[in-house]
């Protein structure tokens, strides 16, 4: 039987805030991102930049966070990757959102090489990966995982931590690859909308249009730049209003509740067996 769960049950789940002001917001996050560094141990933040406004914020806000460590005397850095499958159609972007972050360390790594050998060492075992579409959506999660495999590779070099891009429209409708950009040690936008997201890009001072550009995991080769909001059956507008505590049409609420819960595995740990002195009787309370 499947259970059904309210709008503010889920804000409570993904700790969306009713208020919000962005420039507190951002020294909220700036300070978080700082003191977990610190108190880490670890010397560095690592995040592939795509050329999208989450990377954008999130890069802006690691690169701020060490600033204030050195400036208190401590080590620290942050580590930019490109990591283009190939040649990407919107790399003079990604590279402004570079120019606007301005990193201390920019590596640029073509994931294609890695994602091609494994779909050849896919067919070479025999795995049906079904039609050209369906190969393509497959190797499109290839792409994330290696592209999280490099970050991970360049945390280890570095003594840093990876940081990660999802927020809660993100994971509101499931959209991330599970440990793909789904994996990451901290994700300094957790908790908020598209919409927010964007309005601390704007606090920052970033380009409008880098700001406002239309999101796209591209992911998939046969729809280069496919938006975001195709695959969601609902638009960004939409979502937000309703991580936001607004009332929206019962329709589009069903569609983001039931994406919710179908992909509910996403935002879990692992399952595991629970042993049977951990179980509770049937009638405890």
């Amino acid at each position: 039987m499947t259970t059904q769960i309210s709008q503010q049950d889920i804000l409570q789940e993904l700790q969306v805030q009713q208020e919000f002001e962005a420039e507190s917001e951002l020294e909220r996050r700036i300070d978080f991102l700082a003191r977990y560094l610190r108190d880490s141990g670890r010397i560095a933040y690592v995040l592939g930049i795509s050329g999208g406004v989450d990377s954008l914020v999130a890069g802006a806000l690691a690169q701020r966070a060490v600033t204030r460590l050195r400036v208190q005397g401590g080590q620290a850095k942050f580590v930019a990757m490109r990591l283009p499958y190939g040649t990407q159609r919107d790399e003079t972007e990604a590279q402004r959102c570079i120019d606007f972050i301005a990193p201390d360390k920019v590596h640029t790594l073509d994931i294609r090489v890695g994602v091609e050998a494994m779909r050849q060492a896919l067919r070479t075992a025999g795995v049906d990966m079904g039609d050209p579409a369906a190969e393509d959506f497959l190797v499109g999660n290839v792409k994330a995982r290696m592209r999280m495999v490099a970050q991970y590779a360049m945390a280890g070099a570095s003594g840093g931590l990876v940081i990660g891009t999802d927020h809660a429209a993100e994971a509101l409708m499931g959209f991330f690859t599970k440990h793909g950009d789904g994996a990451a040690d901290v994700l300094p936008l957790a908790g908020l909308s598209k919409r927010r997201v964007r309005l601390l890009g704007f606090a920052l001072g970033a380009p409008a249009d880098l700001v406002n550009k239309v999101p796209t995991a591209d992911l998939e080769t046969l729809a280069p730049l496919r938006p975001d909001e195709q695959s969601f059956g609902v638009d960004y507008q939409t979502i937000d209003d309703f991580l936001e505590g607004r009332p929206v049409d019962p329709a589009a609420e069903r569609i983001i509740v039931k994406t919710y819960m179908a992909s509910a595995h996403k935002r879990k740990p692992p399952a595991r067996p629970v042993p049977p002195a951990m179980q509770k009787e049937e009638g405890d309370t």
